[in-house]
């Protein structure tokens, strides 16, 4: 039996200033007017195809069931494929390009079914250029599939197992250090680590922690900063400075209470994070600047 789906839930690096967002769901509505549309996030930074994949594994557990349409696609217009991908036997689809953005969500939601590289045209918007996958490949097929139309009909049969894997920063632990990064910095500036609260279990209520240069290899001139913060599970638990809470997502963060612990401890996402037991307690000077 074929599925109909009602729900798409859509998540781009289109932002909003443009008009991207709006025309690829107007050709969504222009195909299927009884649908309708989740927007996830269209404010994943440009090209972050890590990034994307990362908000859509941290929202999939709670993503309604329907189809998922993911675009951060630097590579449109070229080589690599456009797919569609059944979960749950058949009770998800998601749709995107074959470029890592959709593999970590596709194992979270217990992992691929059928596939389909979407080639058959009938089911395309004729395109003036091949720079814009979302409004004339990635949009209409989400919207045909709310149609009842079946995944095998929007091109030919693929090999789940061949899909390119997403790339997944795992912590590593060295000499009773735990080497991590973080991930994710929200728009209230609370940092999230690739962490979680059972990895520090033996590190006791109050952490070593240590920030240094950026996971990506570039050079820094930054002084390490080194604090021990207590592990806390909500904001007003924390006090003064930063602190580490276990958020929503079941992850550890750095947090400051009603602040953002990127500004005050200078860091961002790629920043290397080094968790250890704090067998003495550590400060870092601050720097005042003089008044004028």
């Amino acid at each position: 039996m074929t599925n109909k789906y009602s729900t798409i839930s859509f998540l781009s690096d289109y932002g909003t200033r443009d008009e991207f967002v709006g025309v690829v769901k107007s050709v969504i509505y222009e195909i299927a007017p009884q649908c309708r549309i989740v927007d996830l996030t269209h404010e994943i930074e440009p090209f972050d195809v890590r990034a994307g994949s990362l908000s859509l594994a941290r929202a999939v557990s709670y993503i309604a069931s329907g189809v998922v349409l993911a675009v951060v696609d630097p590579g449109v217009g070229g080589t690599r494929r456009a797919v569609a991908i059944e979960v749950l036997d058949g009770k998800g689809v998601f749709v995107g390009p074959d470029n890592g953005l959709l593999a970590m969500a596709i194992a979270l939601a217990g992992g691929a079914g059928r596939a389909v590289c979407l080639t058959n045209t009938a089911y395309h918007l004729t395109a003036p250029g091949e720079t814009f996958a979302g409004r004339d490949i990635f949009g209409p097929a989400a919207a045909h599939l709310c149609n009842g139309v079946d995944l095998a009909e929007l091109g030919e049969m693929i090999d789940p197992a061949l899909l390119l894997p997403g790339v997944v920063p795992v912590p590593r632990e060295e000499d009773g250090v735990l080497h991590g990064e973080v991930t994710w910095v929200d728009r209230f500036g609370n940092c999230q680590l690739n962490i979680g609260p059972d990895e520090i279990t033996d590190f006791g209520d109050v952490v070593r922690v240590e920030i240094g240069s950026l996971m990506s290899g570039a050079s820094s001139t930054r002084e390490p900063v080194v604090r021990a913060l207590k592990v806390v599970r909500s904001y007003g638990q924390i006090g003064s400075g930063p602190g580490l809470v276990v958020d929503s997502y079941g992850m550890l963060s750095l947090c400051v209470d009603r602040g953002s612990a990127a500004t005050e401890l200078h860091i961002g996402q790629g920043d290397l994070i080094m968790l250890s037991t704090a067998t003495e307690k550590v400060t870092t000077p601050v720097r005042l600047s003089p008044t004028r």
